[in-house]
């Protein structure tokens, strides 16, 4: 069964209902004119933005991690401009993470893969972008994830009656369960020790209260060194993959001026498929305000194919509701690469783009098919063991070369 499938079906079934009446509770949202002002524990704002404009405080943090960069190439004796630098956005796309994976799997085993100096994740991405983060040796942990990992690992599914009584029609206890395993300690303080060297890793989720991106900078919360950092960046990577209505949203606690209040956070996807930096991020100008003049490399892994699927349309609810909610995510993702495109355009970066090629036709037979997800993550290895042919351009643009920072 599809995401859109998936979706569609938990749609009609809420729409034909009255909600409210015995639903889980919840904690306040925080009020519309106190959002800007809300805090996560002792966390401090500068561990995420929206993603429409970033706050002064995050940005700082990105400041920082070119500081941090600089003085560690001058303790190793570089002299001399800053070296090229290597961007890396992976998208959603449920199952279809698999793809990336093994891309991912494969660059590491042809010893080019780059130290990405910024990784951003959203949905699947998200579950997959810490690993990437932490290097190489975490490879092993993408492939047995998206090889090995069934329906049953991801989620438990409730009754009919979810629709009315409850927040999801799954329960996704199991996979809490699942990245529990692999999101650990060890991992954190991976990544913690990859942020000081002036790397980026951020998340994407959807604050679904005040209907907006947010950006979490991960690697700021695994350097905290709080006790609760583990247990939120676990949370920002289910919410971030949390698809709404099928899975529950996850709910972050947080004060305004002392008042507590919580927030409610699902799937990043619902706001956008793929993300490299907000928009209103001049880069370029940015940088040359600062004296960071340097080569730049975008890459963008879109777990998904580009290309239109042609299906004849069976004449039932769920069928044309299911199609016509995958149009949409297709043609979200495809907004996604234009915009992030022209931005790189904009500042001057070298644009490469992966997705599934056209010719791979396989069907899942479940939402989270181990035989198709195998399959699926070895044509991106193998892909990329013969040289991967990186697109310069989404589809429906022309490649023009970015000017030279």
């Amino acid at each position: 069964m599809s995401i859109g499938r998936l979706a569609a079906m938990v749609a009609v079934l809420i729409s034909g209902v009255l909600s409210g009446c015995g639903t889980p509770l919840r904690g306040h949202a925080v009020p519309l004119d106190a959002q800007d002002r809300a805090v996560v524990s002792e966390l401090g704002p500068n561990i995420r933005t929206w993603g429409g404009v970033m706050n002064p405080a995050f940005m700082e943090t990105l400041v920082t991690s070119v500081r941090r960069e600089q003085e560690l190439l001058a303790a190793s004796g570089h002299t001399g401009p800053l070296p090229p630098v290597d961007f890396l956005a992976i998208s959603g796309g449920g199952a279809n993470g698999a793809f990336g994976a093994g891309l991912l799997c494969a660059w590491s085993e042809t010893g080019t893969r780059p130290q990405f100096k910024v990784v951003t994740g959203i949905s699947t991405g998200a579950l997959t972008a810490p690993f990437v983060f932490a290097g190489p040796e975490y490879d092993h942990v993408l492939r047995e994830v998206y090889t090995k990992t069934g329906t049953s690992d991801i989620l438990t599914k409730r009754g009919i009656l979810a629709a009315v009584y409850d927040d999801a029609m799954s329960d996704t206890k199991p996979l809490w369960k699942t990245l529990s395993k692999y999101v650990d300690q060890k991992l954190l303080d991976a990544i913690a020790a990859e942020y000081r060297k002036g790397r980026v890793l951020i998340i994407g989720t959807t604050n679904l209260d005040a209907r907006r991106a947010v950006l979490w900078n991960v690697g700021e919360i695994a350097a905290s060194g709080k006790p609760e950092a583990l247990e939120l960046v676990r949370k920002i990577m289910i919410a971030s993959a949390s698809i709404p209505g099928a899975f529950p949203p996850v709910l972050i606690d947080v004060k305004v001026d002392g008042v507590k209040y919580q927030e409610m956070h699902v799937d990043g996807g619902t706001m956008t498929q793929v993300f490299l930096y907000p928009p209103s991020l001049k880069l370029r100008e940015e940088a040359a305000e600062r004296g960071v003049m340097r080569e730049r490399r975008a890459y963008v892994i879109r777990n998904a194919r580009l290309d239109p699927e042609w299906a004849e349309v069976d004449r039932s609810t769920m069928t044309i509701a299911g199609r016509a909610i995958e149009s949409l995510i297709q043609t979200q993702g495809l907004g996604d690469l234009y915009r992030i495109y022209l931005n790189a355009q904009r500042d001057g970066i070298d644009f490469n783009l992966a997705f599934i090629p056209a010719d791979f036709k396989e069907l899942s037979k479940e939402p989270f098919d181990p035989a198709y997800m195998t399959k699926l993550f070895d044509r991106g290895y193998q892909m990329m063991k013969k040289g991967y042919p990186w697109e310069k351009s989404p589809p429906g643009f022309e490649a023009a070369d970015a000017a030279k920072p």
